[in-house]
């Protein structure tokens, strides 16, 4: 079966690892370009290219896969089979079209929920208590595609999207482990998404991190685990930005000064909570500070920051 993959970031590693082991002929692996990282801005290459050269396996990084030349030359490696995860670029009708067995993706939500660019930051965002990971056959529309198999696991309590996404594609590594052989041999049936059942999610922007204080505490908690690690979930104090990266949601949290219990969204004030010495009241209830980063200095607890900045003790912050 010659087989190309396609995929970028480290937590897509697992999914090649495991087409690696099954009786797949990988004749090239599709990844985003190298990005400059770092003080000096050198090339970086993705996880997955650094994996695909390990191993061997041609590397191929068009920017897109819409110019026609990029489409004849993945053509010419006569792909029986394309597996998709977390690649980075959309799959134009004519690249779909290539391999003889389709396009198979890996997804990281309960389809058909949650389609679209942020599955696992909506879900926690939204509160749910599990997701799960779907693969699926690739069609023109945004993961609407039959699907081969899903399967569920609890969203765990602190759970973010950095610690999250990984996981749901180890699961989908070992969903194409168990499921695709049967699929290629025609003992897997696909089944077609029900539409009626379908949410979209949208793609996260900069602005979706800043801090709304008059939202309840719980609700910023969620926030700040769905936006790890990007957009972060910040606030802005003395003109720089400040990063929220630890937090506790302390819905009836008493608070020692009485001058500040009473205190409005967005003012700081002192907790008793082992490890969170301040917080930031809310619509309901406290966002305790565990750990945060200011704009151009190092990530340190909130005791340390308050030993460096005591002033910041009562600060009204904006929203």
């Amino acid at each position: 079966m010659r087989t190309i993959f396609m995929g970028s970031p480290i937590y897509a590693v697992p999914v090649l690892e495991a087409l690696s082991s099954l009786n797949c002929r990988i004749v090239g692996v599709y990844t985003q370009p190298d990005k400059p990282r770092g003080r000096g801005r050198s090339p970086e290459p993705t996880a997955v290219k650094e994996l695909a050269q390990d191993q061997g396996l041609r590397v191929f990084q068009p920017a897109s896969l819409r110019p026609p030349e990029v489409q004849r030359e993945l053509a010419e490696l006569e792909p029986d089979l394309i597996v998709v995860a977390a690649y980075g670029n959309i799959l134009p009708v004519g690249v779909l079209s290539i391999p003889s067995r389709g396009c198979v993706n890996i997804h990281p939500s309960l389809l058909p929920r949650y389609r679209g660019p942020s599955p696992v930051a909506t879900a926690i965002l939204e509160g749910q208590e599990r997701t799960g990971t779907t693969i699926m056959l690739m069609d023109q529309g945004l993961d609407t595609g039959p699907i081969l198999a899903s399967t569920a696991v609890p969203i765990e309590e602190g759970a973010t999207t950095d610690s999250l996404t990984p996981e749901l594609f180890r699961l989908g590594a070992g969903l194409l482990v168990d499921k695709l052989p049967a699929w290629l041999e025609g003992n897997l049936a696909s089944q077609p998404q029900d539409d009626s059942l379908a949410t979209v999610t949208k793609m996260l922007q900069k602005g979706d991190g800043q801090a709304r204080w008059a939202l309840p505490a719980g609700e910023l908690d969620r926030r700040m685990r769905a936006y790890t690690p990007w957009p972060g979930l910040f606030t802005h104090w003395k003109g720089k930005a400040l990063k929220l990266l630890t937090a506790l949601p302390l819905p009836h949290a008493p608070v020692p000064d009485a001058s500040v219990a009473d205190a409005g969204p967005g003012r700081v004030v002192a907790l008793e909570e082992p490890g969170f010495p301040a917080g930031v009241a809310t619509g309901s209830g406290v966002l305790g500070l565990g750990s945060l980063q200011l704009e151009g200095r190092r990530v340190v607890t909130a005791e340390e920051f308050l030993r460096g900045h005591q002033e910041f003790m009562g600060a009204q912050l904006p929203s």
